[in-house]
Formats: structure tokens, C-alpha cells, sequence
């Protein structure tokens, strides 16, 4: 942000990561590999803003959000242990938050031996009858086919070891509906379940001075990267400007890709910089940047965004594929509970100091409820070479 804007951080939610450096100092480079720095951050305190907020969102006692935030920690720690030691019969993964462990499902042709080398982690395990990498092939054939607008989205659920395929309530017995579902049903172990409405990216017209425009559509900030932030695709086209809360130049997108994809990143200069920080928007003390590690299904969540500024939940699903209301289809989407609305596409979602994607779409609202999708940040950065600023 501009340096005569600084005192501003609190408020108007601009360049939500980085250093305090100027970004023009700090170019991306393709031949970088991406970084997901994060020294431990079992090290770091949460802010009394986040238990607020989760003592807020999930009922839960200050003792008790603190003990849910040092258990995700552990779980995500051990993920990828669990995983390796599972081998080829792994079957997935995801944080029961009644037990506060990892769970991974191992298929029960699994030795022994393996189920003892995944126990040791420190994970419960869960028998069943098909690996991930069966079910993920079987959601790539679902993926093959002609999704008509009432099915909202399909994806791996771990827990029930099947391709699950929502679809909006209205529109369960359309003829072209129940076509999808049948040939589905062919291609994969499937259970079908229901949403109220379709989802919806999060774009919103011009309303005032937040966080960034491009032509008339508003959206919101991501994470920092070395060199400009993230954000979501459909936001804007490559080479299109962009400019901040109060109307002044940013930046450009130098990358951007939607649909099949949700994701772009905005390159910043002319006096703005960028901080590694997530607006907490006053309901939450702005919360640091420190990593990305990714947090599994079931874990708590928070979300940060220009209309409806803060807002937290729960990982409901990895890699789900989403049909949106106007046809476009976008892959490898993560599933939250956390409500959003028109304006609040490209925003921050973290999960305790890790930065995890930016917001692409949903259903619902902050009034009534509703779920979110989010692309990875990781892929983001992959895709595009970028570093991730961190704290």
C-alpha cells in the first residue's frame, strides 16, 4: 500500500501479506521454487481475536478453542507421515475434532504391519474397502462427464470412502440430472446428496472504496507473494489494471486463469507494497502470514474478505470439483462451511498463522448460512513460480 496509506492497514484491508519492503524491489521469478516457509507454529500463541472468533463461530470454550488449534496443529504435522507409512493403501485423511486426532482410512487388504506403522504416527485408523488413489481415479471419470446446471459439485469424501455428488434440491428429479447420476453410479462408488441452491463466484459490482477493483468488479486481496499478491481468476484477465481502496493504481494481473482453474496473481508497484498479514477487520486482530501448510478435512478454518470481512469454519472436503451457476466448471477446489458473499472472491482463507487459498465461489450467505470454495494457494504458487510472503 501506499507508505502514506499505512495507518490505513486496519481498516481498508489492501495488500493483505509481504514485507515492508517495496515490492518493486522484490520481483517474481519463474525459476524460484515456491516456498511454503513455516517455522513451527506450535511456537506461536493464537490471538485472543481467533479464540474470540472460534469461541464465536463453534461454541466452544476459550480452554477449548486453544486445545482444537494445538491438536490441528499435530494432525497436520503428522499427515504426511501417516501417509507415507500407509503406502499404497492409503485411503485418505481428515481431523475428527470430537476425538481432537487424524484419522486415515487404510484398506483393509492393508498388512498388518501397516496399520501398526500408521498407529505409531500418533493417527487412528479407519478400514475401507477402496484406496485414495482409487477413489481419485474414479472422480477423474466423473469428471469426463457433462455436468447439467442442477448438480452443484462432486468430490472424494474419506470419511465415507465414496465419490459424493451434490446436487441442488430443486432439480433432483430433472431428466438431465438423473442422467449424470446414472452414468456416474457407472464410474464410481457414489452417493448422491443435496444443496439448497447453486454455487456462485463472489465478484461484486462497483459499491465503494474496499479492497481492489478491476473495471467495475470488486474483489478481494489473497496473500503475498513476492512481487504483487494471489487471487482468484475470475476476477480479472491478464494484462487488465487493478486499483486499490481508495482508486489509485496497484498493479496488473500477470497471470489468470478461469475456468477449470480459479486463480491469478497481480503484480504491485507504484508506491505499494505489501505486508504478510490477513485483515482481521476488527473482529480479529490482523493475523499473521507464517506458511502454508495444508490443513485437513475437518479442521477449523477463517475466512477474510471485503464484504463480509471475517468469518470461520470448518474443511469439509479437498479436491472437489464444482459446477458453477453460470457453466463454468473449476477442479481441485477445497469445500468449507464458511459463508461468504458478492465482493468477497480472491480473499484470504488461514487456518491458524498457514495460509491455505483464496475464496472462488459458493452458495448462501452470511445471514442465513452456506458453503465456500477455495483454490489452493500452493497451487497457485507452483502454477506461477511465486514465494510466499511470510512472517
Amino acid at each position: 500500500m501506499r507508505r502514506s496509506r499505512l495507518r490505513h492497514l486496519g481498516l481498508a484491508g489492501l495488500l493483505v501479506l509481504g514485507s515492508l519492503t517495496a515490492v518493486g524491489t522484490l520481483p517474481a521469478s519463474a525459476a524460484e521454487a515456491p516456498t511454503a516457509h513455516s517455522p513451527s507454529s506450535s511456537e506461536q500463541p493464537a490471538s485472543a481475536g481467533l479464540l474470540d472468533a472460534m469461541q464465536r463461530d463453534f461454541g466452544l470454550t476459550r480452554a477449548e478453542a486453544e486445545d482444537r488449534l494445538a491438536a490441528e496443529r499435530d494432525a497436520t504435522g503428522i499427515e504426511p507421515a501417516a501417509r507415507r507409512a500407509a503406502g499404497t493403501a492409503f485411503g485418505g485423511s481428515w481431523f475428527d475434532a470430537d476425538a481432537g486426532r487424524l484419522t486415515v482410512a487404510v484398506t483393509s487388504a492393508a498388512a498388518p504391519s501397516t496399520l501398526r506403522a500408521v498407529r505409531a504416527t500418533g493417527a487412528e485408523v479407519r478400514t475401507v474397502e477402496h484406496s485414495a488413489q482409487q477413489l481419485d481415479a474414479a472422480k477423474a471419470r466423473v469428471d469426463r462427464l457433462d455436468a447439467p446446471a442442477g448438480v452443484s459439485s462432486w468430490r472424494v469424501d474419506q470419511a465415507t470412502n465414496k465419490v459424493v455428488v451434490d446436487v441442488v434440491a430443486a432439480e433432483r428429479a430433472d431428466n438431465d440430472v438423473q442422467s449424470f447420476l446414472r452414468q456416474a453410479r457407472e464410474t464410481a462408488p457414489v452417493t448422491v446428496r443435496t444443496v439448497p441452491s447453486a454455487p456462485q463466484t463472489f465478484a461484486a459490482g462497483t459499491v465503494g472504496g474496499d479492497p481492489y477493483y478491476t473495471g467495475n468488479v470488486r474483489c478481494s486481496i489473497g496473500f503475498s507473494v513476492h512481487g504483487g499478491f494471489v487471487t482468484a481468476g475470475h476476477c480479472g484477465r491478464a494484462g487488465a489494471g487493478v486499483s486499490g481502496w481508495d482508486r489509485s493504481y496497484i498493479g496488473t494481473f500477470q497471470g489468470s486463469s478461469f475456468p477449470d482453474n480459479d486463480y491469478a496473481w497481480v503484480s504491485v508497484g507504484s508506491g505499494w507494497w505489501t505486508v504478510p498479514v490477513v485483515l482481521g477487520w476488527g473482529t480479529v486482530s490482523d493475523q499473521l502470514v507464517r506458511g502454508s501448510n495444508v490443513a485437513p478435512v475437518g479442521a477449523s478454518i477463517c475466512r477474510s474478505g471485503s464484504t463480509t470481512h471475517w468469518h470461520c469454519g470448518t474443511v469439509l472436503a479437498h479436491n472437489e470439483t464444482v459446477n458453477y451457476s453460470d457453466g463454468s466448471v473449476v477442479h481441485q477446489l477445497t469445500k468449507t462451511s464458511v459463508c461468504a458473499e458478492g465482493g468477497d472472491s480472491g480473499g484470504s482463507f488461514i487456518s491458524g498463522d498457514q495460509a491455505q487459498g483464496v475464496t472462488s465461489g459458493g452458495w448462501g450467505n452470511c445471514s442465513s448460512g452456506g458453503e465456500t470454495w477455495y483454490q489452493p494457494v500452493n497451487e497457485i504458487l507452483n502454477r506461477y513460480g511465486l514465494t510466499l510472503h511470510t512472517a
